[in-house]
C-alpha cells in the first residue's frame, strides 16, 4: 500500500495552467497529447482513440491525485471523452449545425438535404420503381397532406375502378350487339320485295337471308363477349382486393405512427437535455465566481443530470432510427407487392381486349362469310335471263297484229 502512493506521488504533475513550452516536457498518459487552439485554450486528444477533452482548471494538487500508477486519469472528469450530457455549447451546437447542414426532417420523416443526397443511389435504377419515389408526403388538391404510401394505394384503387367501368362498357357493347342481332333478325323476316323474279330475285333473297346469318354471328360475338371479356374483367380481384389495400394502409399506417411517437419523444429528450446543460453552464459559472460553497456539489448533481439527459436522448434518436428503419423496411416490400400488382393488372387488362379484337375480328370474317353466297348470286344476276323467265311465264301471245283489209 505504502508502495502504491509512492509511485502515485513519483507521477509526474500535469498543470493545466502551465505555459505550452512547459507541456512538452510533462509525461501525460501513453497515447495522450496536449494542445492549446488559436484562443489559447488548451485541450487534451488521445492519438489513439481520437477522444478529447478541454482543460478545466484544476489545482495542481486535483491533476496529481488525476493520475494513478499506471499513468491514466482516475478523474474522468478532468480528462474523459465528450458524452452528449457533458459536451460543451460550442462544440454542440457546430454539430447541431453539421447534423442540419447534411439532414432535414419533414413530418417526423429524416432525409439527406438536395446537396448530400446525389451520393444517395436509387434502389431499382432506371425502372422507375415504386420503391424509388414515394418516401415523401405531398398536398392534394384540398391541401390535406397525403403520404407517398396514399398515393400508391391510390393508384390501385384507381386501377380496381377503372376495371370496373371497362367491365360496363363492355356490358354495354354486349347489349348492342345483342339488340343488333335481334333487328337483323326480324329484319330478315320482312316479306319486303318477296315478289322479285329471276336472277335477280334470287340475289335479294338470298341478302336478306344473310341477315339472319349475321344475326347468328352477332349474338354469337356478344356471347363470347360476355364470357370472355366482361367476366374476367369482373371476377379479377374479387371484394377482398379492398380488404387486402385496407391491411396494407393500415400496417404502414401504424408504423408511420409508431415513427411520429418517437421523433416526439427524441425533441422532448433533446429539449431536456438542452435545459440540463443549461443549468450546468450556469453552476460552472457560479462556481468560477465563487457564489456559494455548495456549488461544487451541485455541478456534479447537474453534470450526472445532464450525462443523462444525454444518454436518454441517445436512447430515444436509437428507438426513432429503428422505427423509421422498420417502416423503410416495411414501405419497400409493401410498394414493391404493389408494383407487381399494377403490372399484373395491366398485363391481364391488356390480354382482355386482345381477345376482345381477336373475337371482333372473327365477327368480321363470320360476317364476311354470309355475304359470299349474295356476292355470287349477284355475279349471276342476267337482266336478260329474267326477261326470258318473266316472258315465258307471263306471256299473252307472239302474233303480232297486221293490218286490216278491204
Amino acid at each position: 500500500m505504502n508502495r502504491h502512493k509512492k509511485a502515485k506521488t513519483q507521477q509526474p504533475v500535469v498543470s493545466c495552467s502551465m505555459p505550452s513550452e512547459e507541456i512538452k516536457s510533462l509525461s501525460l498518459p501513453v497515447g495522450w497529447k496536449c494542445y492549446r487552439s488559436p484562443e489559447g485554450q488548451k485541450y487534451y486528444v488521445n492519438i489513439s482513440t481520437k477522444e478529447r477533452t478541454k482543460e478545466r482548471r484544476h489545482s495542481a494538487m486535483e491533476m496529481e491525485e488525476s493520475f494513478d500508477i499506471d499513468g491514466s486519469f482516475d478523474d474522468a472528469s478532468c480528462l474523459s471523452p465528450q458524452s452528449p450530457g457533458s459536451t460543451s455549447p460550442a462544440r454542440r451546437q457546430n454539430k447541431e449545425k453539421e447534423i442540419k447542414e447534411t439532414k432535414i426532417t419533414i413530418n417526423c420523416v429524416t432525409f439527406p438535404v438536395p446537396a448530400s443526397a446525389l451520393e444517395q443511389q436509387l434502389l431499382k435504377p432506371s425502372e422507375w420503381s415504386y420503391c424509388d419515389y414515394f418516401w415523401a408526403d405531398k398536398k392534394d388538391p384540398q391541401g390535406a397532406t397525403v403520404s407517398g404510401f396514399e398515393v400508391l394505394l391510390q393508384k390501385q384503387l384507381k386501377g380496381k375502378q377503372m376495371q370496373k367501368e371497362m367491365a360496363e362498357f363492355i356490358r354495354e357493347r354486349i347489349k348492342i350487339e345483342e339488340e343488333y342481332a335481334k333487328n337483323l333478325s326480324k329484319l330478315s323476316m320482312f316479306p319486303m320485295a318477296a315478289q322479285e323474279e329471276g336472277t335477280l330475285g334470287e340475289a335479294w333473297a338470298q341478302l336478306k337471308k344473310s341477315l339472319a346469318d349475321e344475326a347468328e354471328v352477332h349474338l354469337k360475338f356478344s356471347s363470347k363477349l360476355q364470357s370472355e371479356v366482361e367476366k374476367p374483367l369482373l371476377t379479377f380481384r374479387g371484394d377482398n382486393f379492398k380488404k387486402d389495400m385496407k391491411k396494407y394502409d393500415h400496417h404502414i399506417a401504424d408504423l408511420r405512427k409508431q415513427q411520429v411517437s418517437r421523433y416526439a419523444a427524441v425533441e422532448k429528450a433533446r429539449k431536456a437535455l438542452a435545459d440540463r446543460q443549461k443549468d450546468l453552464e450556469v453552476k460552472t459559472q457560479q462556481l468560477e465566481i465563487k457564489l456559494s460553497n455548495k456549488t461544487e456539489e451541485d455541478i456534479k448533481k447537474a453534470r450526472r443530470k445532464s450525462t443523462q439527459a444525454g444518454d436518454d436522448l441517445m436512447r430515444c434518436v436509437d428507438l426513432y432510427n429503428q422505427a423509421q428503419s422498420k417502416w423503410f423496411e416495411e414501405m419497400v416490400t409493401t410498394s414493391l407487392e404493389l408494383e407487381r400488382l399494377e403490372v399484373e393488372r395491366v398485363e391481364t387488362i391488356q390480354q382482355l381486349l386482345r381477345q376482345y379484337t381477336t373475337l371482333r375480328h372473327e365477327t368480321d370474317m363470320f360476317n364476311q362469310s354470309t355475304l359470299e353466297p349474295v356476292d355470287q348470286l349477284l355475279q349471276s344476276v342476267d337482266p336478260a335471263k329474267d326477261r326470258e323467265l318473266w316472258v315465258k311465264e307471263h306471256k299473252t301471245g307472239d302474233l303480232r297484229p297486221v293490218d286490216m283489209d278491204i
